[in-house]
């Protein structure tokens, strides 16, 4: 059987047209439908239209279909058009005639500027999003717009505005920008947890670059767990989503945003009838911590887990395959701390029962760090009570842009501290990681990986510091790198 693949919407459906698009994969969300009987309104509001006629001249039969066009009415105008601007780095050698014996070759290797014929070229693509607060803070996905280098917002009436990323978040694939505008419509918050298999929903964006446009479809299942997706819990449906409907809302017949279009399930690259959407209660923790605090920040206990089935079940003498089997604990992690051992089955977390795998890392990750969580572990055939103090995933990454204070507007850097681990294995006592480079950084040869270890010949040692350097610097900056076991200083011109 030939195998399908799943693959996350790329940066632009612009591409399609103008570079030959890759496969670009989005999610549907779904929304609440209700009966109407004898005339009467359905329950929260939702239009209907009915559907009157029975064959043979019998009594006519009630049927009942949802009102798209008024849903489409009241929200289209909060979904936005999103363009984006990025670079791709070219594919021939950066280094030209130069031998590589050459004792230069090496240097050039490590800190080469990316531009001129050998470096980047500008690529140009399409997304979509939808505002969620009067004052110009939209919604979208992080693969939208994560390697972009100018974000325009469009909205329905063809106001155009430049988007300050606020932050990103791979983990769940949402970004949040923000806008200068004011009075601007919004959507209404739905509640996933209520949504039915079965039910109406549509989505709104701009698949292939076509603005605005509407599709329809039910909803086909609730919590899916996909490949390398281990903190959401898909909402999977039959709407047609394609390349540029990324980051769009899926919407309920109340007219309500349920979820954020993320991924397709698809052999082509196109719709064939398995789209993925984000829940919005999930995008809208990610939105109140990039907002607070321009970052992510998870619950980590360090354990691997694997389902349970029939088999594992009996053999560690339990009646049913719920909860999460422990295959490994990481060495001085919380769990580890915690006396959680290889081959515990996780069958509670803070009281919560754990159905199956799935279920358990979203918890976690919700845990504030430095929190005490109480398990409930099946060992040696009896129930056993522990207690661990969940720490912070390793790897948080600041994924704040904020042109206002100038990090990332007139460096293009997004950085973030050393975890602890990595402070441990350096000889280092401050410095930030780069994350992500683009702009006058990626110009300067800066990479993703690289130390900043000085800015302008002061020492950095947190994110809010090098933001107020950056912020005071003139046109032109040096700053001291660290890639490997080797130091350099990289002149920058500032935007």
């Amino acid at each position: 059987m030939m195998s399908k693949t799943l693959r996350r919407g790329t940066l632009a459906a612009a591409l399609v047209a103008a570079l030959g698009a890759t496969g670009v994969f989005e999610s549907g969300l779904i929304g609440h439908a209700h009966a109407v009987q004898n005339g009467a309104p359905p329950a929260g509001g939702a239009a209907m239209v009915a559907l009157a006629g029975a064959p043979g001249g019998a009594a006519p039969a009630l049927r009942t279909l949802p009102d798209f066009a008024a849903i489409a009415d009241r929200a289209g105008p909060a979904v936005v058009n999103i363009s984006v601007t990025g670079s791709s780095k070219a594919a021939t050698s950066p280094f030209g005639n130069l031998d590589p014996r050459d004792p230069f070759y090496e240097f050039f290797r490590r800190f080469r500027p990316p531009g001129g014929p050998h470096g980047n070229t500008p690529t140009h693509g399409l997304g979509s999003g939808f505002i969620v607060s009067p004052d110009g803070v939209v919604l979208t996905n992080a693969h939208v717009v994560a390697e972009a280098n100018e974000v325009v917002v469009k909205l329905i009436d063809r106001r155009e505005f430049k988007a300050k990323i606020v932050g990103i978040d791979k983990a769940t694939d949402v970004a949040v920008l923000k806008i200068d505008a004011r009075n601007l419509p919004t959507l209404q918050i739905g509640d996933p947890a209520r949504t039915r298999v079965g039910e109406w929903v549509l989505a709104i964006g701009s698949p292939f670059g076509f603005e605005n446009s509407v599709t329809a479809g039910i909803v086909s299942a609730k919590s899916r767990s996909l490949p390398d997706d281990n903190y959401v819990p898909f909402i999977q449906t039959d709407v047609a989503v394609n390349p540029g409907n990324s980051g769009g809302p899926l919407i309920n017949l109340n007219g309500e945003v349920i979820g954020i279009n993320s991924q397709i399930y698809s052999r082509s690259g196109g719709y064939q009838g398995l789209s993925f959407a984000i829940p919005i209660d999930v995008a809208q923790k990610v939105q109140g911590q990039l907002l607070a605090h321009g970052k992510v920040t998870r619950g980590w206990m360090g354990v691997g887990i694997q389902e349970m089935d029939q088999a594992l079940a009996e053999s560690f003498g339990l009646k049913s395959s719920n909860g999460a089997l422990v295959s490994s604990v990481e060495k001085g992690s919380p769990a580890a701390r915690g006396g959680v051992e290889p081959g515990d089955v996780i069958l509670k977390f803070n009281g919560q029962e754990i159905g199956r795998l799935r279920e358990l890392p979203p918890l976690v990750a919700d845990v504030k760090p430095g929190s005490s969580v109480q398990l409930e572990v099946w060992r040696k055939r009896q129930t056993k009570q522990l207690t661990v103090t969940v720490g912070e995933l390793p790897g948080s990454k600041v994924a704040a842009d904020d042109s206002q204070s100038g990090e990332r507007g007139r460096l293009g850097l997004a950085v973030r501290p050393l975890s602890a681990e990595e402070r441990r294995g350096s000889d280092v006592s401050g410095g930030l990681v780069v994350e992500q480079a683009s702009g006058p950084a990626a110009r300067a040869g800066i990479q993703p990986g690289d130390l900043i270890l000085q800015f302008n010949g002061e020492p950095v040692s947190s994110v809010e510091q090098l933001r107020s350097l950056v912020s005071k610097a003139g046109k032109r900056a040096a700053l001291l790198i660290q890639r490997d076991e080797a130091k350099i200083f990289v002149p920058i011109e500032l935007g």
